[in-house]
C-alpha cells in the first residue's frame, strides 16, 4: 500500500495526478490526454492553486515518479501517447473520497462547504454532512492502509468553518495555512460577495478551459 508520509508527492506530480483525476471526469470525450492536453490542463489560471507554469519535460519527469508508483500509466493504442489516472485502485479509496482529495490537490486547503460546491462536476454529494463523512475517513485511515490522507486545520480568525488540507505532498505546514485563510478586508464589498464573484469567474475561466481542451483533443 502507498505510503505518502514516507515518499510524498512532489508538487509537480500532485499537479499532474489531480489534473488527469478533474479532466477524467470533466471532460471524458478528450480523456485520456496528451502530453499537449495535460500540459494545458496542469497551467490553467482557473481553479488552481497556486497556478503554475510547468514545460512538458517537467511533466514527462513527473508521469514517469507517478508511473513508479502505478499511479498514472500509458493508453495503448493510437498515434500519439496519452495518459491516464490509476488513483483509486492504486490508493484503494472509493470515488467519492478520490474527488476530494483531487480537488485538494488543485486547489489547496477548503472548508467542506466549499468542497461540496468545487465538486459539483467531479461528484454530487447530498449535503456537507456525507463531504465531512468522507474527510474524516480520509482523516482516520489506519496506517496498515497508508495513514491519514487529510488534515483538519484550526479556524482561521474570523472564519465561521475550519479548512482541510490534503497530505499526500507531505506534511502541512498548519499556521501557514491558517494564515492564508484569513478574512479580505475592504470597503468595496463584503468577503461573502466578492467570494460568489471570484467563484463566478473561477466556473468561466474553467469552462473556457475545457472547451479549448475539446479542440485541441478534436485536432490532434
Amino acid at each position: 500500500m502507498l505510503n505518502f508520509e514516507q515518499t510524498p508527492l512532489t508538487a509537480t506530480e500532485a499537479r499532474v495526478l489531480a489534473t488527469l483525476m478533474e479532466k477524467a471526469r470533466t471532460v471524458p470525450d478528450s480523456y485520456p490526454l496528451t502530453l499537449n492536453s495535460l500540459q494545458s490542463g496542469c497551467n490553467q489560471k482557473s481553479s488552481r492553486e497556486p497556478v503554475m507554469n510547468l514545460s512538458e519535460d517537467e511533466i514527462a519527469q513527473a508521469i514517469d515518479g507517478l508511473r513508479e508508483r502505478s499511479l498514472v500509466f500509458e493508453s495503448s493504442g493510437g498515434r500519439t501517447a496519452r495518459y491516464e489516472h490509476n488513483f483509486e485502485r492504486a490508493v484503494g479509496l472509493p470515488s467519492q473520497a478520490a474527488a476530494l482529495l483531487g480537488l485538494l490537490l488543485l486547489r489547496g486547503p477548503q472548508t467542506a462547504g466549499e468542497l461540496r460546491l468545487n465538486a459539483e462536476r467531479w461528484h454530487r454529494f447530498a449535503d456537507i454532512g456525507s463531504v465531512e463523512v468522507f474527510l474524516e475517513e480520509l482523516q482516520q485511515r489506519s496506517p496498515e492502509k497508508g495513514g491519514p490522507l487529510v488534515v483538519k486545520l484550526e479556524r482561521a480568525p474570523g472564519a465561521r468553518e475550519q479548512r482541510w488540507a490534503q497530505l499526500l505532498c507531505g506534511p502541512v505546514d498548519a499556521q501557514a495555512a491558517v494564515a492564508s485563510a484569513s478574512p479580505i478586508k475592504t470597503g468595496a464589498g463584503t468577503s461573502g460577495e466578492l467570494q460568489a464573484l471570484a467563484e463566478r469567474v473561477t466556473a468561466l475561466e474553467a469552462l473556457v478551459a475545457e472547451l479549448q481542451q475539446r479542440l485541441e483533443a478534436a485536432g490532434a
